[in-house]
């Protein structure tokens, strides 16, 4: 089986989703329990490193952390960046080699 990056990556993004979900659940549970809780920038790194849709699809499922302005409008906004940068390589004039 052959593995190109795009593969590799579509991988990876499906991966970092997931546990960014899956944390944004564990930390709702924590909360609800009054234990120690997973750091914020923990939540918002997950975000950034591509779990943004995860960190967002559980911050509502999970209706956790809905009523921090930070999180209800940062985590939405580090995705449409991302977006926005993946446009951005998908459209640009410069060609990418991608094995």
């Amino acid at each position: 089986m052959d593995m190109n990056a795009i593969t590799l990556l579509i991988i990876y993004f499906v991966i970092i989703n997931c546990i960014s979900f899956i944390v944004m659940g564990i930390d709702k549970h924590k909360a609800q329990k009054h234990v120690w809780r997973i750091p914020e920038s923990t939540l918002f790194v997950l975000a950034i490193i591509g779990g943004s849709i995860g960190s967002t699809a559980g911050m509502h499922f999970f209706h956790h952390k809905t009523r921090h302005w930070y999180f209800l409008y940062g985590m939405p906004a580090i995705l449409i960046v991302q977006i926005l940068l993946v446009l951005a390589l998908v459209f640009s004039p410069i060609e990418f080699l991608v094995m």
